[in-house]
């Protein structure tokens, strides 16, 4: 990713990056702006930001977490809002909205800020700057230095070892081997469930191959991105519950259909279609077609959903 760079705009931009407009609190300064600006740049090293269009993911959400946790030893919290909205004062930070909505005030909610923004921007001089190698790496320790002199080494230590609080939030939710990093006390706050909600939208079809359990149907567009989405099969809001063992993959009409108890799935892994539904069997579309097919199961016996979810499903959610 490196490029050629203009000297005078480095120097230009590392003492900006000195010169943060900090809010002033009980326990000093706010630090959230260098924690952000470090976390962006983590992600540009680590090729999740490859142009100059940043939305709110939560690989982004997750690392400004843990780097968080991992500099700031004051009682401030973690608001990851705070920055993305108030690093526009410092003039090299913008938000492009959606069509329709509104970023002229502070958001504090995470998934608000998802729903309302289409993406944050640098400046683009400040942009080039950050696809060169060595100006990154001086901007980064530019921060280091200057906002986190005490903590720097440890960080460093830490983040060269290879863990991190994503990757271990990932094994757990994937059902694996239990996590062994976690610098970060994980709080069941707002920006924690958008983090693991937005994991488990990843995962569930992933580990799926990308492939609806019950239809077969594999889609994936030129840029990546698949048909298939991820369904709980008891709600989070019941159970709590956003490992992949609580999910499978299923296309957006039977995963309606499956949300509304129209089809379910028994103790033996196989589709059952209500018999109160009325269903054009003629209709290639057609829901009782399904009925009695296996279930398409996922890569590792680890992932493959329990079958005490589906029991929930069936006595609270089918219509029989």
């Amino acid at each position: 990713m490196s490029t050629s760079f203009d000297q005078a705009q480095l120097t230009i931009y590392t003492r900006k990056f000195t010169k943060l407009k900090q809010g002033s609190t009980p326990y000093g300064k706010a630090p959230h702006k260098p924690v952000f600006l470090l976390t962006l740049l983590e992600l540009i090293d680590k090729r999740l930001i490859t142009d100059n269009h940043v939305t709110v993911t939560p690989e982004l959400v997750a690392t400004f977490k843990e780097n968080f946790s991992l500099l700031v030893k004051t009682a401030h919290k973690d608001d990851f809002t705070q920055p993305f909205f108030y690093l526009q004062s410092d003039g090299f930070w913008f938000l492009k909205n959606k069509t329709g909505e509104l970023l002229n005030t502070y958001i504090r909610s995470v998934q608000t800020l998802s729903d309302r923004l289409n993406y944050g921007y640098f400046a683009d001089d400040l942009f080039d700057l950050l696809a060169n190698d060595y100006a990154r790496l001086h901007l980064r320790n530019t921060l280091l230095d200057y906002y986190f002199t005490d903590i720097k080494t440890e960080f460093l230590r830490i983040k060269n070892a290879g863990r991190s609080y994503l990757q271990d939030l990932e094994t757990h939710l994937l059902n694996e081997r239990e996590a062994s990093y976690m610098p970060l006390q994980v709080t069941e706050d707002e920006e924690t469930r958008f983090v693991r909600g937005g994991l488990f939208k990843k995962l569930v079809p992933k580990v799926y191959d990308f492939t609806c359990a019950i239809s077969g149907m594999k889609v994936i567009a030129v840029d990546g991105s698949s048909l298939v989405e991820a369904c709980h099969i008891v709600p989070i809001s019941v159970a709590g519950d956003d490992k992949v063992t609580n999910g499978i993959a299923l296309c957006p009409n039977l995963h309606t259909a499956f949300d509304r108890g129209m089809i379910s799935v028994d103790e033996q892994l196989r589709v059952v279609v209500s018999p109160s539904l009325a269903d054009n069997v003629a209709s290639p579309y057609n829901l009782k077609q399904f009925q009695g097919q296996p279930l398409r199961l996922p890569f590792g016996e680890m992932h493959y959903p329990k079958i005490e979810s589906f029991r929930w499903h069936m006595r609270e959610r089918f219509k029989e």
